[in-house]
This record gives structure tokens, C-alpha cells and sequence, in this order.
């Protein structure tokens, strides 16, 4: 059997038997099949060995993949703790930053009403300043006021204490006796017993006449001023005596005195102070004023007296006194505040 070959591959060539050329292109074809999958199988294998270390690397780089991620979920949670921590850290800071701005919300409140306060206390403490100064102008006025009512009130006890003084200077100017005249504690002109009178008598000495006289010259010089009449209210002549005798016997006598001294100031010489009779009157007050101890001689003399006192005019000294409560003392700024809340 022959064969013959066009190519390396090309179809076997039919032989002269027809069909047997056949079979040996087929075994040539298998083994080229079996070589194929051969090589197929190598590769298969190779890729497998090279698949087996990927999977190995794979499953290397998976584990560490996963220990990763472990150790991620650890952190995660401990974040997530820490997180938790935080925001209730963060919650109770912010409950704290709400009381403490609720805190100062009413301290905010309070510095209004403060500062509220102190602007009425500013106008209050100005509304004061105002009335002190209104105060002050008023005190200027009332200080020279009261320096005018007690230049006056010292001129009306200047001159009640100068015609004292003149009365009891003339009486010793006549006497020769200062211890028989004196001005007492009550501002009178007090004449002891024995310069007008006896002992037990209301009829006035002989020798008591130009003392009596003397005072008459004064009381006209006094009277006859217009400037100090219009201060002299009355003159009054008292009698006084001792304990001794009765109550009734000692008014008698004591009011006689007066009466006799009295009768012979209006009716000596030419009735010198008729025309100032209106001033005079006598009074009696028996033992009832006694300046000195009645169980000693010596004090039952001091008591029985003649007592000449100048009453001055009440009209006239209240007419100082208004004048001074004529100035209007300025309004409190209470007071102010209180009328113009009425008004």
C-alpha cells in the first residue's frame, strides 16, 4: 500500500484501494487530539497550581483581612462606648448649658430690675440733691430769720432787764441799802418788808415815801417811750408774807401791801402815771410764795416782800414767733411724689 502527501497538512491521498488511506490520517489526527488536550490538561494544571496559590494568598490575605476587621469592629465599639460616653457627657453639658442660661436669663432679669432701680434711685437721689439745695436756701433764710426773732426777743429781755436794773439802782440810790433791793430768779424787783412797811401794818412808812417816788420817775420814763410800751403787756405789785397767822389774815394783809403800793405810785405828786394806769395792778398771795424756809427768822424776813414784776405782751412775742413759722419749709420729695400721684 503506498501513500502520498500533497502538504504537511493537507488530506491523505486516496490510494489505488480506495478506503485503507483512511485510518492512519485518523490516528494522526487523535494524536494530534490527545497532545492538544495534553497540553490542555498541563495549562489546566498549571493554572490550577497558579489558582491553588491565589486562593492561598486569598485566603492568607482574607484571614488578615478578617483579623483587620476584628480589630475595626473592636474599635468601633470601643468608639461607639466612647460615643455613648461623649453624648452623655454631651447631654449633661448641655442640661448644665441650659440652667446656667437659664441662670443667667434671671440674672439678666435682675440686672434689668437693677439697673431699673438704680435709674428711680439716681432720679430719687437728684430729686433729693434738689430739695437739699431748696433746704439749704431754706435754712439761710430761716438762720437769718432766727437771727432777726432773737435780736429782737434779746432787746425785749435787754430792756425788761434794763428797767429792772434802773428801779432797783434807784431804789438803792435812795435807800443807801443794796441788801433791801434785789432782782430775783423770776425777774422781779423784789423790795424787802422793812424799806415800805411795819411789822404786821399795811401802811407805807414815811421813810419809804422817796423810794416810792423814785420809782414813780422811773416807771414815767419807762412808760412815756413808745418803743418799749408796745412790749409791756402789765406791771404787777405782789404782796408776800410769812408763815405767821393765818391764811385769810396773811391774803389780807399781803393784798393791802400791794394795794398801798400801788395807790401811791398812780396818786403821788401830779399823777405823774395816771395816764399809764392801765398797766399797773396788785395782787396778794399771802404765804403761798415763799422764797425762803419759814421756821427761821432770817427766811420768814426774805418772804415778806414787795414783789414789782414787768409782764410782757404775748401778742408781741408771738408776733415773732408767727413771723419765724411764716417760712414755708420745703416739701420732701416723698411728699412732692404723694401730691403729684393725688393731683
Amino acid at each position: 500500500m503506498r501513500r502520498t502527501y500533497q502538504s504537511r497538512s493537507g488530506a491523505f491521498v486516496r490510494s489505488a484501494e480506495g478506503e485503507q488511506g483512511f485510518w492512519p490520517s485518523y490516528a494522526d489526527m487523535m494524536s494530534a487530539v490527545a497532545l492538544i488536550l495534553f497540553f490542555l490538561m498541563l495549562l489546566s494544571y498549571i493554572q490550577n497550581l497558579i489558582t491553588g496559590n491565589d486562593l492561598q494568598n486569598t485566603q492568607e490575605v482574607l484571614a488578615e483581612t478578617r483579623a483587620t476587621l476584628d480589630l475595626t469592629l473592636r474599635q468601633v465599639e470601643e468608639a461607639e462606648s466612647e460615643l455613648e460616653k461623649v453624648t452623655i457627657d454631651l447631654d449633661e453639658a448641655k442640661l448644665t448649658l441650659d440652667e446656667q442660661k437659664g441662670k443667667l436669663d434671671e440674672q439678666s432679669a435682675q440686672l434689668a430690675s437693677q439697673k431699673d432701680e438704680l435709674a428711680a434711685q439716681d432720679k430719687l437721689l437728684a430729686d433729693q440733691k434738689a430739695l437739699i439745695g431748696e433746704q439749704e436756701q431754706y435754712l439761710k433764710a430761716a438762720n437769718k430769720e432766727l437771727l432777726a426773732m432773737r435780736s429782737r426777743m434779746q432787746t425785749i429781755a435787754v430792756l425788761r432787764l434794763s428797767i429792772l436794773e434802773q428801779i432797783r439802782d434807784s431804789v438803792v440810790s435812795v435807800m443807801g441799802d443794796a441788801s433791801k433791793v434785789s432782782i430775783g430768779d423770776n425777774g422781779s424787783i423784789v423790795l424787802d418788808e422793812g424799806v415800805l412797811f411795819d411789822l404786821g401794818s399795811s401802811a407805807i412808812k414815811p421813810a419809804a415815801r422817796p423810794t416810792l417816788d423814785r420809782l414813780v420817775e422811773v416807771f414815767k420814763s419807762f412808760l412815756s417811750d413808745s418803743e418799749n410800751v408796745k412790749y409791756v403787756d402789765s406791771i404787777v405789785i405782789s404782796g408776800h408774807t410769812d408763815s405767821t397767822g393765818t391764811d385769810a389774815e396773811n391774803r389780807v394783809l399781803s393784798t393791802a401791801r400791794a394795794n398801798a403800793v400801788l395807790n401811791y405810785l398812780l396818786t403821788s405828786g401830779k399823777g405823774e402815771l395816771n395816764d399809764y394806769a392801765s398797766f399797773f395792778c396788785a395782787a396778794g398771795y399771802g404765804e403761798t410764795r415763799p422764797v425762803a424756809d419759814n421756821d427761821t427768822a432770817e427766811g420768814r424776813a426774805q418772804n415778806r416782800r414787795i414783789e414789782i414784776s414787768i409782764t410782757l405782751r404775748d401778742d408781741t412775742i408771738m408776733d415773732i414767733v408767727e413771723s419765724y413759722l411764716e417760712l414755708e419749709l420745703p416739701e420732701s420729695a416723698a411728699a412732692q411724689a404723694a401730691r403729684g400721684t393725688q393731683g
